[in-house]
């Protein structure tokens, strides 16, 4: 993934705090930065996610039509040997929901979905994302942090999104000015006991443009990726995540 640091002047710094799904579209807005739904799992499914085998946790990356989710994380959670119950189907179903949610807030019909387990620092640093936009909703373990940055250093006082509540996030290439003046990371894991390793569960989505380009501005029609990467989702071409 590629990222950006840079001074930003007159920056968008706003977070906008929802309660309910349908007030995401603030997001939209001149100078929000980014939005998060403030929600909690329930209880049952939120105790199963955090006794899951790190093994068994679904993985992997696709681009697909936004009608797809449901089937392929299901498919997914076959791959990755995780049983089949009401707390799984919630899980599935919430991914849709989400992926649903987003591709119209975008108004995207295709979306790149990536369910990882997070066991590493790669994402530590405070970043922007080159794209433009993207939703993180972390299922288990510490959720996203994120801070105000409008030179380009970190945050001087960092936030952290509640387990199981998705946040939106602008990146470089969102088309409206002011640029984004928040930056955000993966919370830092190595160096925590062994029972942290594993810990972070969480998925992704970016919506993709009419040409699909999943490496953002630039790709040439010919040789888009993800025209590849379209038609091995849509031929059912799924493969777990490395």
């Amino acid at each position: 993934m590629s990222f950006l640091r840079q001074r930003v002047q007159g920056a968008a710094i706003g977070v906008a705090v929802a309660d309910d799904p349908a007030a995401l579209k603030t997001f939209l807005a001149p100078g929000c930065a980014a939005a998060i739904w403030r929600r909690q799992t329930p209880r049952a499914v939120q105790g199963w996610l955090d006794t899951i085998d790190p093994d068994s946790l679904p993985c992997g990356r696709v681009i697909l039509p936004r009608s797809a989710v449901a089937q392929t994380v299901s498919h997914l959670c076959n791959i990755s040997g995780l049983l089949e119950g009401s707390e799984r189907s919630w899980l599935c179903d919430d991914i849709a929901f989400l992926a649903e949610m987003f591709a119209d807030l975008m108004q995207a019909q295709y979306l790149r979905l990536r369910l990882e387990a997070v066991t590493s620092n790669a994402c530590r640093k405070f970043h922007i994302d080159v794209i433009k936009a993207r939703l993180v909703c972390t299922y288990r373990g510490t959720g996203t942090q994120y801070g105000i940055s409008t030179d380009g250093s970190d945050p001087r006082r960092v936030f952290t999104v509640q387990t199981g509540a998705p946040i939106l996030l602008r990146g470089t290439l969102w088309p409206a000015q002011p640029a984004s003046g928040l930056l955000h990371r993966s919370p830092p894991i190595l160096g925590k006991p062994a029972c942290a390793t594993n810990a972070v569960r969480a998925i992704r989505w970016r919506p993709l443009t009419a040409c699909l380009r999943p490496c953002g501005s630039g790709c040439r029609k010919p040789r888009c990726p993800g025209r590849r990467n379209q038609r091995a989702a849509s031929g059912h071409g799924i493969k777990p995540m490395a």
